[in-house]
């Protein structure tokens, strides 16, 4: 399955922890793109990939309850 948070932090548990005392969020490490208009380019393309996959995940389904 394709995600679409690719721009958001992950952090683990440590990370969320270490956190909880970073007054100056130091810590905090985003995905990057090398410029705006490319992370938003990336951001939609990969929107676009999970409604193919829901599509295709419905057509699926009808399929197999309905026949083709």
């Amino acid at each position: 399955m394709t995600s679409t948070d690719f721009l958001f932090a992950q952090p683990g548990f440590l990370r969320g922890l270490a956190a909880t005392l970073d007054m100056g969020a130091t810590l905090s490490v985003y995905n990057e793109s090398p410029s705006p208009s490319e992370g938003d380019a990336r951001a939609l393309a990969s929107d676009w990939s999970v409604v193919g996959e829901d599509i295709r995940t419905a057509i699926t389904a009808f399929q197999s309850e309905y026949g083709e």
